[in-house]
């Protein structure tokens, strides 16, 4: 098993005649996903690398059934392909678009909510459950993403988007596969957060352990460490706090727009502290986090 996505899983492109939905869709199709359709307003009857194009989503979830869509249009016409593809009943929307405003962001997860959907991003690379499918960017070329990518027990959530490949490829060198792994987006307001998704890698059987990417900046880390002490989570978890210089740096933002450290609870040095407090052990390095791992699940195991 894996979450969110997996072999059987069907998809939409909106925005997909563009420059770089071209590319993401060649890119999704050649690792096997599942693309039933993209959605260009005026450009029906074309179509993209053997997918065909409609002018709206209405004409595709009309005849065929739709798990999910990514997005990949334009900032200013993001919140509507989004409100679109909800209204037609798509549960699982990955969006790719970065520099969407923080109330258009906002506006969308309050209506995903209401309409039971999940929204993965905004500004991420999206999902891959290894040897199942993948659904956005994630591991970019099929070849790249064999290779860094294999199947396995170890779920990844990273609020980078090429750190959740590295964190993989890391992972698949030391011969430790991965569930599923998620790509959740760097901006400030996201769709999911990295407790929110603890449900979903806790229910699967697949998933025995997690490693995690993690910045400065915002109280995800917090919620986790809250969500896991709550609910006395079986996965063992391994984090690495990239960023760490910067709790000498306040108001300084690193890398992603949700890295802006603006008080105490925001700074690596709390984060991790609240992590281990409970129970995650906290990296020193990337090379370090299937050693650590190895050693977490073992001890599982012999627990059991």
């Amino acid at each position: 098993m894996s979450i969110l996505i997996n072999s059987e899983t069907t998809f939409i492109v909106q925005g997909i005649t563009g420059r770089e939905a071209v590319s993401l869709t060649r890119e999704n199709l050649d690792y096997g996903s599942k693309i039933v359709g993209g959605v260009t307003p005026g450009r029906a009857g074309r179509d993209v690398y053997g997918v065909p194009v409609y002018d709206c989503v209405r004409d595709i979830t009309a005849k065929t059934h739709v798990d999910g869509s990514v997005v990949c249009v334009p900032p200013r016409f993001t919140r509507d392909a989004v409100f679109e593809a909800l209204e037609n009943g798509i549960k699982l929307i990955v969006i790719v678009t970065e520099r969407i405003p923080r109330r258009e962001v906002a506006q969308m997860v309050e209506l995903a909510g209401m309409r039971g959907a999940r929204i993965i991003g905004p500004n991420c690379l999206g999902i891959i459950s290894p040897g199942e499918a993948k659904m956005g960017g994630v591991g970019g070329p099929a070849a790249n993403t064999k290779t860094a990518y294999s199947k396995g027990n170890v779920g990844i959530m990273s609020r980078s988007g090429g750190m959740t490949t590295e964190i993989a490829s890391t992972l698949t060198a030391a011969g430790l596969g991965q569930s599923t792994a998620v790509s959740i987006g760097g901006d400030a307001i996201i769709g999911t957060s990295y407790a929110e998704l603890m449900p979903l890698f806790e229910a699967d059987p697949q998933t025995q352990a997690i490693a995690i990417y993690s910045e400065p900046g915002g109280r995800m880390e917090a919620e986790l460490a809250e969500w896991i002490q709550r609910h006395d989570s079986r996965l063992p978890i391994v984090a690495f706090m990239a960023g760490r210089f910067m709790d000498e740096m306040p108001g300084m933002r690193f890398g992603h727009a949700g890295t802006i450290v603006e008080g105490k609870a925001d700074t690596t040095a709390d984060k991790i502290e609240r992590m281990r407090n409970a129970g995650i052990a906290v990296a020193e390095r990337i090379e370090e986090i299937p050693k650590m791992i190895s050693e977490r699940m073992a001890a599982n195991r012999g627990a059991n």
